[in-house]
């Protein structure tokens, strides 16, 4: 199959690249990724004869209260208009929520709001050190920086100014959304959960790894187990959809597809009706009542 590439202002990429996620700063060396093989080379303008596509709408809208509770909240601090709109896309794609801030004084106005702060440190106002300096003076709030720099004395500066990670440019969203998921399962507590749990009439013992229903054992896979006793435990609780996956999978990278909705409707057809696990919309899951 043809792959189209496209050319913007500040990066470039093909379409099995966009779908992936991997975006790539204009005039570095850079890897186009295909399966198994990774070809180097310089991005060329786009010229008349190319396939031709939308104009990019550096528009990150902000966050309000109202929005997706349980969803993290990302706070991507960075000047390249273009850059942070393809960012903000890709890691929505994925179940993020997203808020720009073009200087770093807009960033430490707003980092509060943040789970987490992803920060360039190339910024117009600001020395990026220093504004990751007053992150972390005023706040516990984890920072991932991003620099263009790659010497092992500018990372350990900035790891130094107080960031939690640092990354250096070009970098893919999926190592990306790996890094920052990996630093909140450090920061976030593992919530603890019941060796047995009753909601008549369901049962589920961790001992013995039974789920019985008015008494009658059902069967289920392990992973399904996980997942039913992860949300009986907290039975007034949304449970987050990356929260399920870190906790049942433990995967730092969020799953393909339709990974938890598959094991959800297996569960709902063996518990004998879909109330049992209730849908919340764009958040995730919890537990329901018969």
């Amino acid at each position: 199959m043809r792959r189209t590439r496209h050319v913007t202002d500040h990066f470039f990429y093909d379409d099995q690249s966009r779908e992936e996620g991997i975006f790539h700063t204009k005039g570095e060396q850079v890897g186009q990724f295909s399966t198994g093989t990774i070809r180097h080379g310089k991005p060329k303008r786009l010229h008349a004869n190319l396939p031709t596509r939308r104009p990019l709408h550096p528009v990150v809208p902000q966050l309000t209260e109202q929005q997706g509770q349980g969803v993290l909240a990302i706070l991507a601090v960075g000047s390249e208009e273009s850059g942070m709109s393809e960012l903000a896309q890709g890691l929505r794609r994925h179940g993020y929520r997203v808020e720009g801030a073009a200087t770093g004084t807009k960033a430490l106005q707003v980092h509060r709001n943040a789970d987490l702060v992803l920060l360039d440190l190339d910024l117009p106002d600001l020395d990026g050190l220093e504004v990751c300096r007053s992150i972390r003076a005023s706040s516990q709030t984890p920072v991932i920086a991003v620099t263009a720099r790659e010497s092992e004395l500018d990372r350990v500066l900035v790891l130094q100014a107080g960031a939690d990670d640092c990354m250096t440019k070009p970098y893919g969203i999926r190592e990306l959304m790996a890094r920052m998921d990996a630093i909140m399962r450090r920061i976030q507590p593992q919530w603890p959960l019941e060796q047995v749990i009753e909601h008549w009439p369901l049962r589920i013992d961790v001992n013995s790894r039974e789920v019985r229903l008015d008494g009658r054992l059902i069967e289920v896979t392990r992973k399904e187990f996980d997942l039913l006793h992860l949300l009986a435990s907290w039975p007034d609780t949304v449970i987050p959809r990356q929260q399920l996956t870190a906790q049942v999978w433990g995967d730092s990278v969020p799953l393909r597809g339709r990974t938890i909705d598959t094991h959800v409707s297996s569960l709902r057809s063996k518990l004998g009706s879909s109330s049992w696990i209730v849908t919340v919309r764009g958040v995730g899951f919890r537990l329901g009542n018969q």
